[in-house]
């Protein structure tokens, strides 16, 4: 179903009959018109308009609006940067210590779990020996 073709047909018939009431009541007399029209103005049943005067209001306010929105379109807004933290050395000595102790703590578990496992260590070892002596020899 075409809804917006339905409607337009209907309101086009609305519109006819309408303006037939309105010969009708002319023919009748100037007395039955005027009651007529005040009763229900033809084609602008249930819907609100603008007048010449508000709509040239409102041409006025929207260009002084989109105006308004240029002026600060044109100013570029300059962003503020926001300062570089940076760190204090006593920050950095802290941190730094703290990774070591880390490091200090991670090769302790290595070798501990080397010293459990010696000939999975040995096996891991073995080739890392041979690079080196081959590279060795090379180097001098």
């Amino acid at each position: 179903m075409d809804t917006k073709r339905i409607l337009n047909q209907l309101r086009a018939e609305r519109d006819r009959i309408s303006q037939a009431i309105s010969a009708i009541e002319a023919l009748q007399g100037a007395e039955t018109a005027a009651a007529g029209a005040s009763k229900a103005a033809p084609g602008r049943s249930g819907r609100r308009g603008l007048t010449s005067s508000g709509r040239k209001r409102l041409s006025e306010l929207m260009k002084k609006r989109w105006a308004e929105r240029r002026k600060t379109a044109a100013r570029p807004v300059a962003k503020k940067h926001k300062a570089r933290r940076t760190m204090s050395a006593a920050a950095r000595k802290k941190i730094a210590l703290a990774q070591k102790k880390r490091w200090a703590a991670q090769k302790k578990a290595a070798a501990k779990k080397a010293v459990k496992t010696p000939a999975k260590a040995k096996a891991a070892s073995a080739p890392a020996a041979k690079a080196v002596a081959r590279v060795t020899p090379a180097a001098e």
